[in-house]
């Protein structure tokens, strides 16, 4: 019989792991401890334990993250891993440090169905959703990497999470709040819900559960204040149009005026750019607690669009603060390693050049 992996466990799950071995449930709460608070994955190395415990740990379990198969390191900082999983699949995690702090992109799927026109990730086929224990193993990979184990109170450099990375969480939701209820738990990894960001495309009637269920902060991949042109850029929305999406956002869990929803925005020249654009995006998000972001579009291999000219993403945004949104442009992290945002794909993938498959944007573009 195969070793059981209890990275990924929930609580309950490793209670009745512990007591298939005859254990008593006192000792899942230390032997969580040792794996995410202290980071611990040498059952010889958990002192208190006993030597008994230990030795049928030994042979009945294993506590395994994916593999860092490739780790790169951009000029300005950002730090990327390719992992790969037990079966052989891979995706990306990519940190992006800030001066005294930093967030961690995580992945949820192997590829993605959404196949969104400006995403280098939405070239690749969906291969499989990530199990709790490579969702939670993204975060101890990166919590190896730069040594905070204990868990640190305050001081951390990994201090968000953002569920930014390959896929569409709300595809994966129920090994998604499994893994972020370990990740927010306050006697593990103890990263609070209020920095954890999960980002959708726009899966309407997940987002309320969401909301309920996890209390985590909501980004939305909105890219486009017209259902014409989102139809193009985000495909989901022929299911799921603006209204109902944004319905949704208005009535989110949660969200105030102090915990806003944060609405990504990628600048596409010529296609979402105009000066109504603005001013129409404006208009839809009046009446719900919202921050832009403005995202510089990433070039990959084969992507049709380019990036709109920095003088109008700036004039984007000064018509979105005058009209009382705050609008922040993203300044882009990674982009030498492609590890900006939108550039994630699995390696061993080959990007499918050119766009030929893909729909025009010519008759949907700026209204």
């Amino acid at each position: 019989m195969a070793p059981i992996n209890l990275i990924g466990q929930s609580r309950t799950e490793l209670i009745e792991t512990l007591a298939g071995l005859g254990e008593k449930p006192f000792r899942a709460k230390q032997l969580w401890n040792w794996m995410y608070h202290r980071g611990e994955r040498d059952f010889g190395a958990m002192i208190n334990l006993g030597k008994p415990l230990r030795e049928k740990l030994l042979n009945a379990a294993v506590m395994e993250l994916p593999e860092v198969a490739v780790e790169q390191k951009s000029k300005d900082g950002t730090r990327k891993w390719l992992l790969r999983t037990a079966d052989g699949n891979e995706v990306e995690s990519v940190y992006i440090p800030e001066d005294d702090r930093g967030a961690l992109c995580v992945s949820s799927q192997v590829g993605c169905t959404l196949a969104c026109t400006f995403c280098h990730t939405g070239t690749q086929k969906l291969m499989r959703n990530l199990t709790a224990a490579e969702i939670v193993g993204q975060v101890m990979v990166a919590r190896d990497a730069y040594g905070e184990w204990p868990s640190p109170k305050s001081g951390r450099m990994l201090s968000n999470i953002v569920l930014m990375g390959m896929g569409e969480p709300l595809f994966n939701y129920d090994n998604v709040a499994k893994a972020l209820h370990i990740i927010m738990d306050g006697d593990g990894l103890a990263i609070s819900k209020r920095r954890v960001t999960l980002s959708t495309s726009g899966v309407v009637p997940m987002i309320e559960q969401v909301g309920r269920e996890l209390g985590v902060g909501l980004a939305i991949s909105l890219h486009a204040v017209t259902d014409e042109l989102r139809d193009v850029l985000v495909p989901i929305n022929r299911k799921y149009p603006i209204k109902e999406l944004l319905a949704a956002c208005k009535n989110y869990p949660g969200a105030s005026n102090a915990r806003r929803i944060t609405f990504e925005y990628v600048m596409l020249k010529g296609v979402n750019d105009s000066l109504s654009d603005a001013k129409r995006l404006a208009h839809l998000l009046k009446d719900i607690p919202a921050k832009i972001n403005l995202i510089p579009f990433n070039k990959w291999p084969g992507a049709q669009y380019d990036c709109s000219p920095a003088p109008k993403i700036k004039r984007f945004s000064e018509i979105l603060n005058d009209l009382g949104l705050s609008a922040p442009i993203r300044v882009p992290r990674g982009r030498d390693i492609m590890a900006a945002c939108g550039q994630l794909k699995s390696a061993g993938e080959t990007a499918r050049r050119g766009a030929a498959a893909r729909p025009s944007v010519a008759e949907a573009g700026s209204v």
